[in-house]
Formats: structure tokens, C-alpha cells, sequence
């Protein structure tokens, strides 16, 4: 079975050691046992939640978030559909249903904890750490390495394995969804998992684990997505934002998200991740988001 070892060892050596261990554990959501990976460390200031995309989980998202965020505590919950969540209804999962779990999750950690907390948003993951902080009001920063605002054709065309399809899935996956949403088909088919890393062995053990990439989502899951509208980032008024986009990332360009990230009304602060795919691993990169993320920390506390 695929583990965070396998994407570790991806880590350059030096990162390797940062990466701290992650412990199990479960929360009754809605009928669904939710699995949330932990580094509980009661030591540490701030805490930071990870939030995976349509490609990972918390498995393969912890090497590197544990890395860039050392003096962190770290949550990372594997959404419905993949990682270790217990799933009653695959068929049925839909985009507002994640959101709606982070949202309540964000909500129940901070009734429990007041320290203060980071949304750490990976590939789709960005918008759905942006629209969480923007929905609770709960969040004290957001930092996301992509933001893919689905009512953008471009955003649209880059997530989808053919770009004129991604371009005009808001008028034709509808009908599909209908006569056959809850039809699960391989998240491989349907996007440019080859993409997800520079490196051909990583994106194939992305594309290959059956808790991650290799999973299958519903067609009315796609259609959910591709047309959901997120807060209008002019009406943004949660904390500030920082995206670290990876600069050499082949599946989402750049400019997708720092466009996006233009029109947020709050503060806001670009980092481009030099030498990194669109799975953040290569230096000097990954030390760059680490900073960032330390930036961050500090001006919690400051």
C-alpha cells in the first residue's frame, strides 16, 4: 500500500528530516468517518491545516507541508472520496460537500484550540483554504500554492486533460450529470495527472495510488466544480493571503493565480517557488515556501 514514505522520499535529503511523523485520527462528520492526519505538538505557537486537492490526500500531501512547516502543529483531513475517509455514498460526493466539511472543521478546531490557525491550500486545495477562511471568518491566514478559480476558462482549461473540454464543461457536463452523476470514473482520465510533478516517477505514483490520484469521482462531482462560484476575490474580507506558486509548475501556469490573486481585496503576497513542478518538492523551492510559511507564523505572533 502506498504511505508518506513514498512521496517522502521524493523530499530533497536535506528536507528529509524535517518531516515529522503523523498520527491517525477520526471525526464523525455527517455520517462519515473523516480521517484528519496530526502532528499534535502543544509546544508549538501556531497550527496549520492542510488541505489536499483532486490528486492527493494526507499522505502525500505531509512530506512537504511537514517540512515547510516545522514549528507548527499540523492537520492535514483526507476530504471525501480519497485518503482513509470512510465514505458511505461515493456517488453522491459533490465540491460544496468539501467545503462544507472544512467549514465545520475549521469552526470545531477553533472552539477547541485558540492558537492561531493557517489554511494551507495545495493545487485545488488554494481555493478551497481561500473560500473556507472567506465562509468562517475563522481562519487567521491562508498560504496556497495554486488558486484555480473554476469560473476562469483558463483555470478551467489547465485542470482539465483537454483544454477545450475544461473550457466548455460548464455547458456540457450538466446534461452528463444528470443522466450519470454519480458515475465514478478514474481522476486520471479526466485531468493532466502527468503534470502534477516534474519528476515522471513521482507523477506516476500520484497518478497510480488508489487513496490519491488513482482514485475515481463522480461525474457530478466535476460538474459541482466546474461550476461553483467562489467569493469574488473584491469581496474577499477573511485574513490575508499568500501564494506560493510554483514557477516551473506544467499543469496550472502561474498567471492563472497570481491574476486571481490581483484582485483580492485583502493584503496579499506572491511568492513564485523557483525550480518547482506543480508538486512543490525541489529546491530552492521548497526552502522558499518554508520561509514563507515562517513569515507568516511570525507576523501571528508578532
Amino acid at each position: 500500500m502506498t504511505d508518506t514514505a513514498s512521496y517522502a522520499a521524493f523530499l530533497p535529503e536535506r528536507h528529509r528530516s524535517d518531516a515529522v511523523a503523523l498520527t491517525s485520527t477520526w471525526w464523525e462528520w455527517r455520517g462519515r468517518r473523516v480521517h484528519i492526519a496530526r502532528a499534535p505538538n502543544r509546544d508549538a505557537q501556531v497550527r496549520l491545516l492542510g488541505i489536499h486537492g483532486a490528486g492527493g490526500y494526507s499522505g502525500a500531501l505531509w512530506p512537504f507541508t511537514s517540512a515547510a512547516a516545522r514549528q507548527a502543529e499540523i492537520l492535514v483531513p483526507d476530504m471525501p472520496l480519497y485518503g482513509h475517509t470512510v465514505e458511505p455514498r461515493p456517488g453522491r460526493v459533490r465540491y460544496g460537500h468539501w467545503l462544507d466539511l472544512l467549514c465545520d472543521l475549521v469552526v470545531a478546531e477553533r472552539t477547541t484550540d485558540p492558537r492561531p490557525l493557517i489554511l494551507f491550500g495545495a493545487s485545488m486545495g488554494g481555493m478551497m483554504a481561500y473560500e473556507t477562511a472567506a465562509r468562517t471568518g475563522q481562519a487567521d491566514a491562508v498560504i496556497v500554492t495554486c488558486l484555480l478559480d473554476p469560473s476562469d476558462p483558463d483555470a478551467r482549461a489547465a485542470a482539465a486533460r483537454w483544454a477545450a473540454v475544461g473550457r466548455t464543461a460548464p455547458r456540457t457536463l450538466p446534461v452528463a450529470s444528470r443522466v450519470a452523476g454519480d458515475v465514478r470514473l478514474p481522476i486520471r482520465w479526466l485531468t493532466r495527472m502527468d503534470r502534477i510533478s516534474n519528476d515522471p516517477a513521482l507523477s506516476s505514483l500520484c497518478a497510480s495510488d488508489p487513496r490519491g490520484g488513482g482514485t475515481r469521482v463522480p461525474i457530478g462531482f466535476l460538474d459541482s466544480w466546474f461550476r461553483y462560484r467562489h467569493t469574488p476575490p473584491e469581496d474577499y474580507d477573511g485574513p490575508p493571503v499568500t501564494l506560493v506558486h510554483p514557477a516551473d509548475d506544467r499543469w496550472t501556469p502561474p498567471f492563472v493565480s497570481t491574476r486571481f490573486a490581483d484582485r483580492i481585496a485583502a493584503p496579499t503576497r506572491t511568492v513564485m517557488l523557483d525550480g518547482c513542478g506543480h508538486f512543490p518538492i525541489e529546491e530552492p523551492g521548497l526552502t522558499q515556501m518554508r520561509e514563507a510559511v515562517e513569515d507568516v507564523a511570525r507576523s501571528l505572533l508578532a
